[in-house]
């Protein structure tokens, strides 16, 4: 069967769940690009992060902050990913308001073009006509995401070229997370 792949995504429906801001400087200074840790490449942070909660609840292990949907993960599954996939991702220690306990701002480091436009239910490309001449040949949407796992090479954790919304994990990382039980906050879809 080779290898499989999942894309890594928030559950909403977790009972009574927090909901982070974007992140901030540690003194409450706005980034630049709130996109920037979406990008799938490295990034320099110098100054240490903070991440505002938006509605108290329940802390998870894994969830994204702010319109930018930044990865932010427990120090528990930032070990995982630390040891399991150091080259894929880069973890900077976050803030976030009112926790006692260090949480990680994850960058996904790595950009695979692997989408399966054949497999994938649905595909739609921009074209000139869309008047976003700077994104032409990337996705405009992509329903029911399949990858070429033929493509991916050794990528254990990356985004996708011409998509970077999903973040991709391998098989192997999935099952170590939920061998460990610490997930909570996390779905994961097969692609």
């Amino acid at each position: 069967m080779g290898r499989r792949y999942f894309r890594l995504a928030i559950d909403v429906d977790v009972p009574g769940r927090w909901y982070l801001g974007e992140p901030t400087g540690i003194a409450g200074q706005e980034r630049d690009d709130v996109w920037e840790f979406s990008y799938g490449r490295p990034v320099d942070v110098h100054e240490r992060l903070r991440v505002p909660i938006d509605r108290p609840g329940k802390p998870l292990d894994f969830d994204t902050a702010g319109v930018g949907q930044t990865p932010i993960v427990s120090a528990r599954l930032a070990s995982i990913f630390r040891e399991m996939a150091p080259g894929d991702v880069q973890l900077f220690p976050v803030e976030v308001q009112g926790q006692a306990e260090t949480f990680f701002l994850m960058n996904v480091a790595r950009t695979v073009r692997c989408i399966d436009d054949k497999e994938s239910a649905e595909v739609q490309l921009y074209t000139l006509d869309d008047g976003r001449p700077d994104q032409v040949g990337e996705y405009r949407s992509v329903i029911g995401l399949r990858i070429d796992k033929a493509k991916v090479g050794d990528a254990r954790v990356f985004r996708l070229w011409g998509w970077p919304p999903p973040i991709i994990v391998d098989g192997e990382i999935k099952e170590e997370l939920e061998r460990t039980g610490i997930v909570t906050g996390a779905r994961f879809d097969e692609v």
